[in-house]
């Protein structure tokens, strides 16, 4: 018996097997789950591509979340297959390259506002698209990096990440009177096309294994795909409005 037999679930950002989003698709249908993926723009060839490793009939939606008629369109789209959704998996993050880097200041509003939109809002819109299928409760889950420090070159994406976090508190309130959670996954740095995109990432994969007390491997993202599996389960029914660090215990360490 799996821990999500029989739970329909909602994955968005599988681009390549290496996306932490990849190993949560993989796992949930080891445990039991029905799910969907979710594309955007050029990227959604890729997603679409990458479906097929997981296996026959994975249905690949276009959604943006910036335009709230996709929203709609994936809402009508499981109304019709599913009934209902029992789970979403928010793995969507973007940042214009001015907004990384060395210089925190170079970015303007203009292109802080892509980040904030993408990165934080997205789980707002995600929220308006699949609330109305998640009348029998269930769980949302997002990837997220700790932001308690200022991190090298992460900049307004770190700011962003902040504001996910928020996000995720706040609407722990809103949707937990209808026996919905919402948590983040903190994890540690892992080797994704994402992770390729940050000025200096290889600072985080230098020091990262010697100060975790765990360890930690940058091309292994299975531990952090087990602890969103255990966020769409059962198995933390009064657990919402939480970050849970998958890290290897660096978050944890003074020095």
């Amino acid at each position: 018996m799996g821990l999500l037999d029989g739970k329909k679930i909602v994955i968005t950002g599988v681009l390549t097997d290496a996306s932490l989003a990849f190993g949560v698709a993989r796992l949930a249908r080891e445990q039991g789950a029905e799910i969907v993926l979710t594309g955007a723009g050029r990227a959604l060839s890729l997603t679409q591509r990458t479906a097929r490793k997981l296996g026959d009939g994975i249905d690949v939606f276009e959604l943006d979340v910036t335009e709230p008629e996709h929203g709609v369109a994936v809402r009508e789209a499981l109304a019709e297959k599913w009934g209902h959704v029992d789970g979403v998996v928010h793995s969507i993050g973007f940042a214009p390259e001015v907004c990384l880097g060395d210089d925190f200041l170079a970015a303007q509003w203009d292109d802080v506002a892509v980040a904030m939109h993408i990165s934080a809002y997205s789980l707002k819109a995600l929220a308006d698209a699949f609330l109305p299928l998640m009348s029998e409760g269930g769980s949302f889950v997002g990837f997220d990096f700790d932001n308690r420090q200022a991190w090298p070159a992460y900049n307004w994406m770190g700011v962003a990440k902040s504001a996910l976090q928020s996000v995720s508190r706040y609407l722990a309130k809103e949707v937990g009177p209808k026996g919905i959670r919402s948590n983040l996954v903190a994890a540690g740095p892992i080797k994704t096309m994402a992770a390729k995109s940050i000025p200096g990432f290889a600072v985080f994969e230098d020091t990262w294994d010697v100060r975790a007390p765990l360890g930690w491997d940058v091309t292994d993202s299975e531990p952090v795909a087990k602890a969103c599996i255990a966020l769409l389960s059962d198995w933390f029914p009064a657990t919402t409005g939480e970050i849970i660090h998958v890290d290897g215990g660096y978050h944890a360490m003074g020095a």
